[in-house]
């Protein structure tokens, strides 16, 4: 008896047109058509209210799941016997990066005879392998003891000098590695690596990780601009951004308010670049920036990003495609309130995903035209159906449902850009989880201090999750880095992570 009634535009006109006809008195119509008239726009207001709670809760505590089962309150399918995942298994020796030691056998050697028959030959075989992990802080220290002499006559001391594997300066490349990994890579402020490294006997202030980050970026920074110059050339370029705080912006009253964190993917054949860039720009403004570095002659790269029209640029052409993650999106949030009509939009968006995944492998020629049979009558057909339920005013334009339709209608063309151009992705998630990382730094450290903070962030970010895009260690990378900073100047094209070891092994050989 408490459900509340659905009532739609063309329900109350119709029910106005028929109390007008009625005998009643010209009062009692005019209360009546005003009660409905209130009914229907309480109704819209209840259920965008109840959209806006619903999308609140997601942002505080997070969207628990967007599968199409648990969104459609389907029933559990029945669960079918599978194998172990692959990669759930025990890790194989050649996915450990520690030192390898070898043990020679105690007694026996090739060629002996063999101790159990007493007739045949041992030869070599396979060695046998065992792993043993051991925990250490971060950051550990040596402490060199120089022995010293002093004449008793003139004073003059005598110190032994430090062996060459001491280095010439107390925080060597490996922990100006390890620091921005820790901070810029992991999450971990500086403050809680203070309190471990206290708790663990190597003292090292926030102040002094600052420094040692501070320093390894002036050593290491040509490799952040050359990034930027080659990911400029990308044919796909994804970007979206977040908001993030610099206090020294708070009371910057000659630039935008805002402060923001843009996440840049950018695919040029099989390699990927990520890029991140913090200040008061959004991210249209800084994909504005970046193709500034395109060459000339080269063709408009795809964009992909969501429908914000800050999300793009005036300056510059590109081959825009929206994310359909996105378009799914605003079906999945108002599920509650229009079952049947979100269900059949998310059930068609699911079987699109489906073909795609059928098509990752495929080459881009292929992939196109296994889309466009398989994708494409699905989409049309999604198109006609959107069409057909404003054309027959069967949905309010401006309910939930409404804004849904007309935004996929709306961005109908980017959002399908897929069936037409050949590598065009189908959603923004790449971007997205890139842009993690930066969501994972405010979370924990809660802002930048100053623009030059955000920049060495942006910088170290950059790095350190293209390393992991290119499954490069982005520890040793960051060391060789330093060491040969020298030649990172000269040649930062020759020392990115997927060629920096034949540069290296290169100037190895000339020592």
């Amino acid at each position: 008896m408490n459900d509340r009634v659905p009532v739609s535009a063309e329900m109350v006109k119709s029910i106005c047109a028929r109390v007008d006809a009625s005998p009643l008195p010209e009062q009692d119509r005019t209360i009546i058509k005003a009660v409905m008239q209130d009914y229907l726009l309480l109704g819209r207001a209840f259920t965008e209210k109840s959209h806006s709670v619903s999308r609140l809760l997601k942002m505080i505590f997070g969207a628990r799941t967007e599968k199409a089962d648990k969104v459609l309150n389907r029933p559990p399918k029945p669960e079918i016997p599978k194998g172990k995942p692959k990669g759930h298994g025990r890790k194989g020796a050649l996915s450990y990066a520690g030192k390898k030691v070898a043990v020679f056998h105690e007694t026996l050697k090739r060629g002996d005879i063999c101790p159990g028959c007493e007739k045949g030959r041992l030869y070599t075989s396979a060695p046998g392998i065992s792993i043993r992990v051991t925990g250490n802080a971060p950051l550990d220290a040596c402490i060199w003891e120089q022995e010293k002499f002093r004449c008793n006559l003139c004073g003059e001391i005598f110190t032994a000098k430090l062996p060459d594997e001491a280095g010439s300066e107390k925080y060597d490349p490996s922990a100006g590695a390890m620091v921005p990994i820790l901070k810029y890579g992991s999450g971990l402020p500086f403050n809680r690596l203070e309190e471990l490294q206290a708790g663990l006997g190597i003292p090292c202030p926030s102040s002094t990780q600052w420094d040692i980050v501070e320093k390894t970026a002036d050593r290491i920074h040509p490799v952040y601009d050359e990034l930027i110059r080659q990911a400029a050339q990308g044919d796909i370029i994804h970007n979206d951004d977040t908001t993030i705080k610099i206090l020294s912006a708070v009371n910057d009253k000659e630039r935008r308010k805002g402060t923001f964190t843009t996440g840049m993917l950018s695919f040029a054949g099989q390699r990927k670049i990520a890029l991140f860039f913090t200040g008061h720009k959004h991210a249209g403004e800084n994909i504005g920036d970046l193709l500034k570095e395109r060459h000339a002659g080269l063709d408009p790269p795809i964009q992909m990003c969501d429908a914000l029209s800050r999300n793009t640029s005036k300056e510059f052409e590109t081959i825009l495609a929206n994310c359909m993650a996105h378009a799914r999106r605003n079906f999945v949030d108002i599920a509650e309130s229009f079952p049947d009509e979100c269900a059949h939009v998310i059930e068609i968006l699911g079987a699109v995903y489906k073909n795609d995944n059928e098509a990752k492998d495929m080459a881009p020629p292929e992939r196109l035209m296994h889309h466009r049979l398989e994708s494409g009558p699905l989409m049309e057909k999604l198109h006609e159906w959107i069409n057909a339920r404003f054309d027959d005013k069967t949905v309010e334009p401006n309910s939930g449902l409404g804004k849904a339709f007309s935004y996929m209608l709306k961005h109908w063309e980017p959002l399908t850009l897929f069936l037409r151009v050949e590598g065009a992705p189908l959603d923004n998630n790449l971007c997205e989880q890139a842009l993690k990382r930066a969501i994972i730094h405010r979370k924990n450290s809660l802002f930048y201090k100053t623009l030059h903070g955000a920049y060495i962030g942006d910088l170290f970010m950059s790095i350190i999750h293209t390393c992991r895009l290119s499954k490069v260690n982005p520890f040793d990378y960051l060391i060789a880095l330093q060491k040969h900073s020298p030649e990172v100047f000269k040649n930062p094209q020759k020392w990115l992570p997927w060629n920096y070891k034949d540069e290296a092994a290169v100037l190895s050989l000339q020592v």
